[in-house]
């Protein structure tokens, strides 16, 4: 029985959850959102928030943790479709556009929540672009051999890039404007992921040198 009791209580924390994703929108932050109408999308009555959540604080650090979850996700998901073949950086932003229009409240929070009024939120956010954007570091770093501080350089670099695109992608309907957007970010990343890859040579050759 406390097996089904955890099944249902995870449910009803799930609902709430999507529900205050779901009203997120260009004209609307999380700040914006109230308790009730968070417990009224999801069906439920607002007393039962309270078994969940202690206030729409806690609530909106779990929507910024779902999100910071959802990025480094979808980093491996790319990096599972770039093992089956082409270019990464191409592959890398298409994944990312793709969670932009099938799920962009979650980034659209992220955005948000940065430079938002809350100093808990904006420390969980800036928290979690760190996290990704250590894990794209070591994964370039590895991938491309690169000097740790240039690979750093470089995933810093490319998130700010991918995050600012992001954010005018959340603006466009048009197709073909999308369609250019991506092109335009993965030219910007091909530039940078080229002068990261000489600088790194260089690092490595002056340190040969002193040897």
């Amino acid at each position: 029985m406390s097996g089904v009791r955890a099944q249902q209580k995870e449910k009803t924390r799930r609902l709430l959850i999507d529900a205050a994703l779901s009203q997120l929108s260009a004209e609307r932050s999380f700040s914006n959102l109230s308790l009730r109408e968070v417990a009224k999308e999801a069906g439920l009555a607002p007393t039962s928030f309270y078994r969940h959540f202690t206030d729409m604080d806690e609530l909106g650090l779990t929507l910024v943790d779902e999100a910071g979850l959802t990025l480094r996700q979808l980093m491996r998901q790319a990096r599972q479709r770039i093992a089956k073949g082409g270019s990464v950086i191409q592959i890398s932003v298409e994944t990312f556009m793709e969670l932009i229009e099938s799920n962009g409240n979650v980034f659209r929070l992220l955005l948000r929540e940065r430079s938002g009024t809350s100093a808990a939120f904006r420390a969980a956010v800036i928290r979690e672009i760190r996290f990704f954007t250590m894990e794209l570091c070591d994964y370039l770093q590895q991938a491309n051999a690169l000097d740790a501080e240039v690979a750093y350089m470089q995933a810093n670099a490319a998130v700010t890039i991918v995050f600012s695109a992001g954010s005018d992608a959340l603006d466009i309907d048009d197709k073909d404007e999308r369609e250019l957007l991506s092109k335009q970010t993965i030219q910007q990343l091909r530039f940078i992921a080229r002068g990261a890859a000489e600088l790194s040579d260089r690092r490595k050759a002056a340190k040969k040198s002193q040897k």
